[in-house]
């Protein structure tokens, strides 16, 4: 029998995971994204709670699908969805990291992740900018953050020693590294960040995150990239998901080839880590159901910082 390419690859990978007593890769993941209340003076909201589409494109564009995580479910609710889906973006966002409903479920959700991944359940969560604020906040139990000028600026990323090495950048192509390191491309939309004197300062983040990358916005230094150690959590202070996908917020959000690029190894990484996961839907029924799919997303027509949204009850 002559077998095609593609088709044998996939075998011989099947049969080493199977050989090193690994399950082959999931081919079909789906990552939770965490809903979050309404901005105040959204005129185009419907419901409590949104996700801004760009997200979503940003997972589906390496091959994920989405189920929506709604905000103000029981924790059993948030369990279930959790052992249904193979990862979680935390996306970004302007609510209480400390008080919101989004804030709650987030905690719940990285709780059960904490206590897959130490059962040998491989799970991973990605936070970006307010994710990234959210996650140190859960390791440390402590908010650390610090106002820094850092509101609608495209900037290079610092990369430290580390970045090399790391889960999440190493097997970035080399023009690509260069590009994250030299040119004005990662997008940052924050006025609070994680500076490295509070981040040196905790002994709880120190051992759980390594650092990746830092920025200057001309008074301190802070934490733009980084990974745990011993968990598939990842945190970027800036938003990969803008450079392809949204078009109204000038002049943070670059479209520059190397932007595309670099947004395009960043979201296939995340979706290669959550294919690691085996987490499925009790049914076809159920999956199709939770899918995100069901819903169409709202075109702002220039009245949002966003091209489009999703909204829900």
């Amino acid at each position: 029998m002559c077998w095609p390419t593609a088709a044998l690859c996939a075998l011989l990978s099947a049969c080493l995971c199977a050989a090193e007593g690994r399950q082959p890769l999931n081919t079909r993941p789906i990552i939770g994204v965490l809903a979050q209340e309404n901005l105040p003076g959204d005129r185009d909201a419907r419901g409590t709670s949104y996700i801004v589409a760009s997200y979503i494109k940003f997972l589906e564009a390496a091959g994920s699908r989405v189920v929506p995580i709604r905000i103000n479910r029981t924790e059993e609710e948030y369990t279930k969805t959790f052992n249904s889906i193979n990862g979680l973006l935390l996306p970004g966002g302007d609510i209480d990291i400390e008080t919101s409903l989004c804030s709650r479920a987030a905690k719940i959700l990285y709780d059960l992740a904490l206590k897959a991944n130490d059962a040998g359940d491989y799970f991973p969560i990605w936070g970006t900018c307010q994710g990234f604020q959210q996650l140190s906040l859960f390791t440390a139990n402590k908010n650390l953050l610090t106002l820094t000028d850092t509101l609608k600026v495209a900037l290079p990323l610092t990369l430290t020693p580390a970045a090399r090495s790391s889960r999440l950048f190493r097997s970035f192509p080399e023009d690509v590294m260069k590009a994250l390191t030299e040119e004005n491309i990662t997008s940052n939309f924050h006025k609070w960040s994680l500076s490295i004197q509070n981040f040196s300062q905790n002994a709880k983040l120190r051992r759980f995150y390594k650092v990746l990358s830092t920025n200057n916005d001309g008074k301190q230094e802070f934490i733009s990239t980084m990974e745990a150690y011993h968990y598939p959590f990842y945190a970027v202070q800036w938003h990969p998901e803008k450079n392809p996908f949204e078009w109204t917020q000038r002049p943070g959000a670059v479209h520059s080839i190397t932007a595309v690029r670099a947004s395009f190894y960043t979201e296939s990484f995340f979706v290669s880590e959550a294919r690691k996961n085996q987490h499925h839907f009790l049914s076809p029924i159920e999956e199709k159901q939770a899918l995100i799919y069901n819903f169409s997303p709202i075109f702002h027509r220039g009245r949002a910082k966003f091209m489009q949204s999703y909204y829900f009850d």
